[in-house]
């Protein structure tokens, strides 16, 4: 009686650890809205859509940088020939993203490519349940 009781709390100590190892294996809705977010940005700017990667952007952000048409219209005189993520944090308990992204322009008017450090910060807004950028676009004239 006494081993058959032995067995039975291992086996529940031994399944409770695989419940909790398997949930912590599962990421949260909140992470996995990141994930996709950060992909479809980085789709959208491989692609060269500035006017897409505009929307990522947040309006409060907006609000104290808004976006200029000179801004928009020199982005469009590149082409992105490379996006890599240089590194990634996660910061705020998951609230909050940085990322240091290098991004080569092929400006298609002067033939010549260029390199950029673009650093963004991602911020979910739990009201709209989305992540958005605080950080605006990347600044073809900075250069690393």
């Amino acid at each position: 009686m006494k081993q058959t009781l032995r067995l039975t709390r291992r086996a529940v100590l031994l399944l409770s650890l695989l419940v909790l190892t398997l949930a912590a294996c599962v990421p949260n809705q909140v992470e996995k809205e990141r994930g996709e977010a950060l992909k479809q940005y980085e789709t959208i700017i491989r692609w060269s859509q500035w006017d897409a990667a505009a929307d990522f952007i947040s309006m409060d952000y907006q609000k104290e940088h808004p976006i200029t048409r000179l801004e928009l219209d020199r982005l469009r005189l590149f082409k992105v020939t490379a996006y890599t993520v240089r590194s990634t944090g996660v910061f705020d308990e998951g609230m909050t993203v940085r990322q240091e992204v290098e991004i080569k322009l092929f400006n298609t008017n002067q033939a010549v490519e260029r390199n950029i450090i673009d650093y963004q910060e991602w911020r979910y807004n739990p009201e709209i349940k989305r992540w958005k950028l605080h950080s605006g676009l990347p600044d073809p004239t900075k250069r690393y």
